[in-house]
C-alpha cells in the first residue's frame, strides 16, 4: 500500500465530488442567477464551517498578517474558481466543461516550472503540446455554426482551470504553515463576504431583494445547493488542502481527469447532454497529454526546515 494512501484516497473522493458538482450547478442555474447561487452556496458553507469551529476553536487562532497571506489563495479558490465555473456553465454543457477543465494538470505543471523552478522534460513538452492542441481543437469546433455561446462558456471554464492551477501551486506551501481547518474556514469566509456583498447589493439596487430567497421554495434547488455548499465547497476545500499537504501539486492535479470522466457521464446520464465525435477527439488528446505530462515528469519534495521545494531529475 502506498505511503500516502490516505492522501490518494482523499484525492479520489475530491475528484468524485467535483465531477458531480457540474451537474448540480446546472440544476441550480434553472432556478437562480449565478451570483445568487454563489451567495447561497457560501452562506451555507460558512454555517457548516462555523459549526466545525465550535468543536475546535483553535482553528481561528490567527492574526491579520495571516489573513493577508491567505487572502490571495482565497481569491484564486474559491472566489475566482467558482465564479468562473458557474458563469461558464451558464453558457456551455457540463460535459464540455469537464473536458476543458481536464487541462488543470497542464497549467499546474507550467506554473510549478515558473514559480517552483521545476524542470520540464522534452517528453513532457510534447505531452503538454498535445493537450493544448486538444483544447484549441475543442474550442475551435465549438466556435462554428450556432456554438458561439459554447465558446464563451468554455473560455470561462478554461480560466477556471487556470485559477485552480495557480491554487494548486501556491496552496502547496501554505498547507505546510497553517492548519487545514484554518485555511478552509478563512477561504470559505472570504467567499461568503464577496459573493453575498455582490448578490445583495445587486438586489438592493434593482429593488428585488424579495427574490433573493425565492429559489429555496424549490426542492431541486435545496438539494443541489446543499451538495454544492457542504460537499463541493466546504469538504473539497478541506480535502484539497489535505492532499496538497501530503503530495506534490502536479500529482494532485492529475485527479482532475477522474473528475472529467465523472462530469461527462453525469451530463449524459442525468442531463441528457449530447456527445459528438469532436468531443471525444478533444478529450482523448487532452487526457493523453495530461497522463503523458505526469508519467514523464519528476517528483518534488517539500523541505520543512528550509521551507523550499526540491525536485528529482526527470526521466
Amino acid at each position: 500500500m502506498p505511503e500516502n494512501w490516505k492522501a490518494y484516497t482523499a484525492a479520489i473522493i475530491y475528484a468524485f465530488i467535483i465531477g458531480l458538482s457540474f451537474l448540480f450547478v446546472k440544476i441550480t442555474l434553472t432556478v437562480a442567477n449565478p451570483v445568487d447561487i454563489l451567495a447561497h452556496r457560501f452562506t451555507i458553507a460558512l454555517i457548516g464551517a462555523t459549526i466545525a469551529v465550535l468543536f475546535n476553536k483553535s482553528i481561528l487562532k490567527i492574526n491579520w498578517r495571516d489573513l493577508l497571506k491567505i487572502m490571495p489563495l482565497a481569491l484564486l479558490y474559491p472566489i475566482l474558481y467558482f465564479a468562473l465555473q458557474v458563469f461558464g456553465l451558464a453558457h456551455t454543457s457540463s460535459s464540455e466543461a469537464g473536458i476543458v477543465q481536464s487541462t488543470i494538470p497542464i497549467f499546474t505543471l507550467i506554473y510549478a516550472r515558473i514559480f517552483l523552478k521545476e524542470k520540464v522534460t522534452s517528453l513532457q513538452l510534447i505531452a503538454i503540446s498535445l493537450s493544448v492542441c486538444g483544447v484549441v481543437y475543442l474550442l475551435f469546433m465549438n466556435s462554428t455554426g450556432t456554438q458561439v455561446t459554447n465558446l464563451i462558456g468554455n473560455g470561462l471554464i478554461l480560466l477556471t482551470a487556470i485559477s485552480a492551477s495557480f491554487y494548486n501551486v501556491f496552496a502547496r506551501k501554505l498547507t505546510q504553515q497553517y492548519a487545514l481547518g484554518t485555511l478552509t474556514y478563512i477561504m470559505t469566509l472570504f467567499g461568503f463576504i464577496v459573493f453575498n456583498t455582490i448578490a445583495i447589493g445587486n438586489h438592493v439596487v434593482s429593488g428585488t431583494i424579495n427574490q433573493f430567497y425565492q429559489p429555496f421554495m424549490q426542492i431541486d434547488f435545496i438539494v443541489s445547493i446543499l451538495y454544492l455548499s457542504i460537499l463541493s465547497s466546504l469538504v473539497t476545500s478541506y480535502l484539497s488542502n489535505y492532499v496538497l499537504s501530503k503530495i506534490e501539486a502536479s500529482k494532485m492535479s492529475v485527479f482532475s481527469n477522474l473528475s472529467t470522466l465523472i462530469t461527462i457521464l453525469a451530463g449524459v446520464i442525468f442531463l441528457y447532454e449530447k456527445l459528438y465525435l469532436y468531443h471525444l477527439i478533444g478529450a482523448i488528446a487532452i487526457i493523453i497529454g495530461v497522463v503523458g505530462t505526469n508519467y514523464f515528469g519528476q517528483g518534488s519534495h517539500y523541505n520543512k526546515k528550509s521551507k523550499s521545494f526540491t525536485f528529482e531529475k526527470g526521466n
